[in-house]
């Protein structure tokens, strides 16, 4: 593949994953490997694409206060926890009925947050004694609606556990957890769709940096298939977060579900052909 198409197929995934909060890797892997790249240097690839996509989009959302660094920091360490623990377990568990488990998941979520399209702001009376001791909560202007918008974190230990397991996915299918995270922040956590997206792109990128470390010592980076990659993710996510908080909160789930359709297509398609 020649540098221009790489670098044309990279800026809409960027895009995509800046809006989603998915990291992109989810579209783009699937595109690599059709296109005849091979799996492992097209997740490799990715690994590394998803720290731009991160990096692109993280500066403007933190300086609008579209994320949550709080609730960000807090769920990393049961992100973490979950993918150490996946990759453990690989060893001992097969993936293919793994496959079929997260896509039963994924379809509850949709299911879920469908429900939830024609409520533009969750609102949360009371949090919970832990969420409101670690002061889970935040606000932000919303450019769409025109007004500050605050709002409270809930359900702290549920998401935690939904973290945990949203790692577990990572780590023993190789894939990029962010629609599991998304899903956890809109329905356990009862975030507004932007701050959802926003602070799963922020753990995203914390957590490939890790990951990449591993694909680089391993000799599965391949500068012509990175350059390109990075360089229209990192493109995509940009534009991306400019127009977020332009967009309204339906159409920013309306992109989510879209894309949640697709990623349990992969997962039963992957679970079959595993």
């Amino acid at each position: 593949m020649d540098i221009l198409s790489l670098l044309l197929i990279s800026i809409p995934c960027g895009f995509l994953g800046a809006i989603a909060g998915l990291g992109g890797g989810i579209i783009l892997i699937p595109i690599l490997v059709a296109l005849g790249v091979p799996v492992k240097y097209a997740i490799a690839s990715s690994m590394v694409a998803i720290i731009a996509t991160s990096s692109g989009s993280a500066a403007a959302y933190v300086k609008e206060k579209l994320t949550n660094i709080r609730v960000a920091m807090f769920l990393e360490i049961f992100t973490i926890t979950g993918a150490i623990i996946g990759a453990l377990l690989t060893v001992y568990i097969p993936s293919k009925p793994l496959y079929f488990i997260f896509a039963l998941f994924l379809i509850g979520s949709l299911v879920s947050v469908r429900e939830r399209m024609s409520q533009e702001i969750p609102v949360v009376e009371k949090q919970d004694k832990l969420s409101a001791w670690l002061k889970l909560e935040g606000d932000y202007f919303d450019e769409r609606i025109g007004k500050i918008i605050h709002y409270k974190v809930t359900n702290a230990v549920w998401g935690g556990l939904g973290m945990i397991f949203a790692g577990l996915a990572g780590g023993m299918l190789g894939i990029g957890a962010g629609v599991f995270k998304v899903s956890i922040f809109e329905l356990l956590l009862k975030m507004p769709p932007k701050p959802s997206t926003t602070t799963s792109n922020f753990i995203i990128g914390m957590t490939a940096l890790a990951g990449a470390s591993v694909y680089l010592f391993s000799g599965l980076l391949q500068t012509y298939l990175v350059a390109p990659i990075v360089s229209g993710m990192l493109i995509g996510s940009l534009i991306g977060a400019r127009i977020l908080n332009k967009l309204s909160n339906r159409i920013v789930r309306l992109v989510f579900i879209t894309l949640l359709v697709y990623a349990i297509t992969q997962m039963i398609y992957r679970g079959i052909t595993a």
